[in-house]
């Protein structure tokens, strides 16, 4: 057995006497973190903590885009209110415009004036659900009044680099390179430079990182991995670079399908004509998480609603959520024997818990929800995750920022409110650019029941870092009613000062709304240095964050 896993096996394990150091520990302690502040794990990249936004429902059109002629609060159309939000969480990068919707999208059809730009049908009007809207508005018909411009607006307001994702199943290859063109080549050079200058922009927008395509194996054109391997070698050679490090990312699978990352990378690494691109830095992988409960009245295990689920409900959609760390690792060793020097990472562009229907604010909203404190704790452990494997992953991007799965942001026409989501990624902002260091978290496990038998997930987990002199640890305590006491010991320095603070709340389904906003939000968070380290407790149900200056 390794240390880690006799570690995690109970806080009783943890016994420092057999490990020939002096104990720290207090007795009475219900969990206990040992944080190694000389073993690095990797340098935690910011675009770890990106976000998601798909011409799907009202994500652009009631979220992000108002309008220009709108009375609205806005920014040459681009809602203020959500500008601020994102840049308090200092979002690094933004992925657009899909998605299933990118592999429909033609992006000329969003450039020039906004009166000539053509409508039509958004990708998602073949999903059933829309037949329920009762007007037939952008979230059905395109009006490409949000276009490459506008979404490079958007981010550079926010302060974020732009992640387009390029159609592969209905453009050629020639349109891609095209589209690279308008967005960077230098003032004046092309006649696409040109348009670009006279849609807005002289300057060179030098995006880095491009999708190539989305979910191959579904929407993006149900190809097996040989023939997107084809098509990836066709769309991705020779792409005009002026001077940009292009990073490539692949359509990789979805949840744990190893088998669609190994017959990729052996189409693209072996044989007599192995592909060589030093443009190909990542990997996709999609992973979205679904809570379920049995139904009291039919006695049937149903995927849980966003407001409606009990305590099974609570830890199945938790387990799920962390479960992404065994696809990640999963996936990292069967790239590693094409790849070992492992140039192309990992890059997990669509994650979240999605619940269904039921509790979007407006009908046009398709797959909008509501976001509870369970949300909350999933996304921050899978942050977590994120950061305990620092050294795989390339970038992330949360699905979906506004309106949508797991968002962070709810907007109604003049109304807007930020999601228990929003303070997890305000929570972790600490994180980005700093070293990823080992920590080991001793807690007993929970017992619940998933569809019908007995499961177990940990009660604590989270991850450390460590920025110059500033150790930041964020940690989640999964019981819904067990607050946890916890001891904190550092090893390779000692706490000068310590602060914590706490994403809690006593009702698990607690969420905040447009009449009540601050619900669910953070609060400072009682903590002690102690001989060798911190001592704090942690709420039940929270995302708890502990900034330490260390001697």
């Amino acid at each position: 057995m390794n240390r880690r896993k006799f570690l995690s096996h109970s806080a009783a394990a943890m016994s420092l006497a057999c490990l020939g150091r002096p104990s720290v520990w207090a007795a009475g302690a219900d969990a206990r973190i040992e944080v190694f502040l000389d073993e690095t794990i990797g340098h935690i990249s910011p675009d770890i903590y990106g976000h998601f936004t798909e011409h799907i429902g009202g994500v652009v059109y009631d979220g992000i885009w108002v309008g220009e002629d709108s009375k609205i609060p806005h920014q040459r159309g681009i809602r203020s209110a959500l500008v601020e939000h994102m840049r308090q969480i200092k979002a690094p990068v933004i992925r657009w415009p899909g998605g299933c919707f990118a592999d429909s999208y033609d992006w000329r059809d969003g450039i020039g004036p906004a009166a000539k730009r053509p409508r039509r049908t958004n990708f998602w009007e073949v999903d059933g659900d829309l037949a329920r809207l009762k007007e037939k508005g952008a979230q059905v018909f395109e009006p490409n009044s949000f276009g490459t411009d506008e979404f490079m607006r958007f981010c550079k307001l926010c302060g974020a680099e732009a992640y387009l994702a390029a159609n592969l199943r209905s453009l050629p290859a020639l349109v891609f390179d095209q589209w690279v063109e308008y967005c960077n080549s230098p003032v004046g050079s092309t006649t696409l430079a040109e348009m670009r200058a006279a849609n807005g922009s002289a300057a060179p927008y030098g995006v880095r990182f491009w999708g190539v395509g989305n979910e191959s194996w579904g929407c993006g054109g149900n190809f097996d991995p040989k023939d997107y391997a084809s098509e990836f070698r066709r769309f991705t050679t020779w792409i005009p670079r002026y001077g940009v490090d292009l990073q490539l990312i692949g359509s990789g699978p979805s949840d744990n399908d190893t088998d669609w990352t190994h017959a990729f990378f052996d189409q693209i690494f072996s044989g007599p004509h192995a592909y060589h691109n030093d443009q190909f830095a990542g990997w996709s992988i999609h992973h979205y998480s679904f809570g379920f409960m049995r139904d009291k009245a039919t006695g049937k295990v149903e995927q849980s609603d966003a407001l409606q689920f009990d305590r099974d409900g609570w830890y199945n959609l938790l387990n799920d959520c962390a479960s992404l760390e065994t696809i990640m690792n999963d996936h990292w060793a069967t790239m590693e024997p094409y790849d070992p020097q492992h140039h192309v990472k990992l890059v997990v562009d669509e994650y979240g818990p999605w619940h269904r229907e039921g509790t979007e604010l407006d009908p046009t909203h398709l797959f909008g929800q509501q976001i509870t404190v369970r949300d909350a704790l999933g996304t921050a452990l899978t942050l977590d995750v994120f950061n305990r494997n620092a050294e795989k992953i390339l970038l992330a991007t949360n699905a979906q920022l506004i309106n949508n799965i797991n968002a962070l942001f709810l907007a109604h026409e003049d109304r807007f409110v930020a999601t228990p989501n929003f303070y997890v990624f305000a929570m972790y902002a600490a994180h980005q650019g700093a070293d990823a260091v080992r920590a080991d978290f001793a807690a007993p496990n929970i017992q619940y029941t998933a569809n019908g038998k007995q499961a177990n997930l940990w009660s604590v987990n989270g991850s450390a870092s460590r920025k110059g002199n500033t150790l930041t640890i964020t940690v989640v305590n999964t019981e819904l009613d067990r607050p946890m006491e916890t001891q904190v010991a550092l090893r390779g320095a000692s706490a000068k000062e310590a602060k914590a603070e706490t994403l809690a709340s006593s009702d698990m389904h607690a969420h905040n709304t447009f009449a009540d906003p601050q619900t669910v939000m953070t609060k400072n968070l009682s903590c002690s240095i102690t001989q060798g380290g911190v001592a704090l407790t942690l709420p039940p149900a929270s995302v708890n964050r502990l900034a330490i200056e260390l001697t």
